[in-house]
């Protein structure tokens, strides 16, 4: 079989996976208020990243499509529902991003709540969330290990999308699956993987984006549970290309 009938088989079983919509829910404002202010955050601690052409796209695919303040649930759902159809007859180096993003997903959820639950019911935040208050709820929620798994993952899915973008079948594969995907309802998750794929692409390697994400989050997590006064100080090395 040739590659590109092997392609177009594999793009095929594609048009057979049936959508499920679990329908749109606003953020509940609690998770609203926590999400604005991590991303906000996330934008400080990473803005001479920002400000390089070559890391941008990477670091807006994070912003925007991992860690906004937007309701992801019919998407993460699209998710683990084509990692488990695809599994089947994908190769797993092609899968296991998606199969780290769902692991991301359920456990940034779960340390989301825990966050929001020790800032409003333990710490009284209403409607505004200082650096101070944040540190302090991280102390609280005591989940320094899931913290770290956490950033783990984040590096696992940089490392496994470079892995794809080099695999010379992965940029066909998300070209010929437009139009199944589409058409099976699957647009929005269709658009999430291609920027992520182009958006790493840019890139030309993400050692020195996924080293800074694990440096820099790691040192301010150390910085909060040592209850140092300001964790979020961006006082490491810039890195401009």
């Amino acid at each position: 079989m040739t590659k590109q009938a092997g392609l177009r088989g594999l793009v095929s079983n594609l048009g057979h996976l049936k959508r499920e919509p679990v329908g749109y829910r606003p953020l509940p404002p609690r998770l609203a208020l926590l999400r604005a202010w991590q991303t906000q955050r996330l934008t400080r601690t990473y803005q001479d990243l920002l400000n390089a052409d070559r890391y941008r796209p990477a670091c807006l695919f994070f912003l925007e499509d991992i860690y906004a303040a937007r309701d992801f649930s019919q998407r993460d759902h699209d998710i683990e529902r084509m990692y488990e159809f695809t599994r089947r007859f994908v190769p797993d180096s092609l899968l296991r991003p998606v199969a780290v993003t769902v692991e991301l997903h359920r456990l940034t959820e779960e340390l989301d709540q825990a966050l929001i639950t020790a800032l409003i019911e333990r710490l009284g935040v209403t409607d505004t969330i200082t650096p101070e208050l944040y540190a302090e709820a991280y102390r609280l929620c005591d989940n320094y290990a899931p913290r770290v798994r956490q950033i783990e993952l984040i590096e696992d899915i940089c490392e496994r999308i470079d892995g794809i973008v080099r695999n010379p079948i992965a940029g066909p594969t998300l070209s010929l699956a437009r139009r199944p995907l589409h058409a099976a309802g699957y647009g929005e998750l269709h658009e999430f993987l291609v920027r992520g794929y182009e958006s790493f692409k840019r890139m030309h390697g993400s050692r020195h984006f996924r080293r800074a994400i694990k440096e820099r989050e790691i040192t301010i997590l150390d910085r909060i549970y040592a209850g140092e006064a300001d964790p979020f100080r961006a006082d490491w090395p810039l890195i401009s290309a």
